[in-house]
């Protein structure tokens, strides 16, 4: 049997929704999925909030920067650690056959797109989601000057050419990000060699925040390291509003068959992030609206909802 880790890291902000995703895996995996740990990285929780996460995952650490960045960089923003220590995890967390990360401002609704993970981590080392959906939006920008294209913007065209130079941002313009919000990736693959090296390479004049994304797109895109793409609905990032069954009460796709989504992800939702008492209209597979919260609905982030 695989010895699994489940990891993520949170701050004291995202205290709350680190113990309902913790809540989602424990509540899905009761009496059906074993030999697994929840490791969790503390980068800025307060000591209350830390003894709680220590009596609720197998392990708990602080990691330090992998390299020397220069404070004006950082700010005091302690929870970036959660960004640039995440291609370091399987020494971080050493000792486990298969490593899956899972932001903190994310849950499981479907424990499928936790079987993808792995099954994809078995067949290709990593599996990881594209943020490419046909429901998802624009997946880059142009500027036209007149009839002519004029400057180009895309995630990684714009993360590429501040953290190394305009042939590598070229090279990567036409693809999807790869987010690495959710991802899964064996313990022996040689991917974590490279993706450590780059990016301590992207993080000497790259962006801080985006260097992990920006360097795991390299590895696969311009490296060929393998992959396995699993579905939007393994990482459904929700600034692309999700659709409700309001029979089955789950979150499902926007389309046809309203497949169930497997691990939210409450990106660009900030302001629900920090209160779950936020609701925002949503359509249901009945063509009716509802206001609802995407948190997870089982677990208040203290104590059982």
């Amino acid at each position: 049997m695989k010895k699994i880790a489940f990891v993520t890291g949170a701050n004291d902000a995202y205290f709350p929704m680190l113990m309902e995703l913790i809540h989602s895996i424990r509540e899905k995996t009761a009496g059906k999925v074993e030999g697994y740990d929840i490791c969790v990285m503390d980068t800025g929780l307060t000591p209350k909030q830390r003894k709680t996460i220590e009596e609720n995952a197998e392990r708990v650490v602080s990691p330090d920067w992998p390299c020397d960045i220069p404070e004006s960089r950082i700010r005091g923003w302690n929870y970036l650690k959660s960004c640039v220590c995440r291609p370091f995890i399987n020494k971080i967390f050493d000792g486990y056959d298969l490593y899956i990360w899972l932001d903190a401002d994310t849950w499981v609704q479907d424990w499928d797109a936790i079987d993808l993970l792995i099954k994809g981590a078995e067949k290709s080392n990593l599996a990881i989601c594209p943020q490419a959906d046909r429901s998802y939006g624009k997946a880059m920008r142009l500027k036209w000057l007149g009839p002519f294209p004029w400057k180009a913007r895309s995630f990684y065209y714009s993360n590429a050419k501040k953290a190394f130079n305009g042939k590598i941002a070229r090279q990567l313009f036409p693809y999807s990000a790869l987010n690495v919000g959710v991802f899964s990736l064996m313990g022996d693959a040689p991917h974590w060699a490279r993706w450590q090296e780059l990016i301590l390479q992207a993080l000497q004049k790259g962006k801080v925040f985006t260097a992990e994304q920006l360097t795991m797109g390299m590895i696969v895109y311009l490296d060929g390291y393998s992959a396995e793409f699993l579905p939007a609905y393994c990482n459904w990032l929700c600034d692309t509003q999700p659709v409700f069954d309001e029979q089955r009460k789950i979150f499902t796709e926007p389309y046809l068959p309203h497949h169930p989504i497997g691990v939210m992800h409450l990106s660009g939702y900030d302001k629900m992030r920090v209160d779950r008492a936020i609701k925002v209209a949503t359509k249901t597979t009945n063509n009716t609206v509802t206001a609802l919260c995407y948190r997870y609905p089982d677990f208040n982030g203290e104590k059982a909802a």
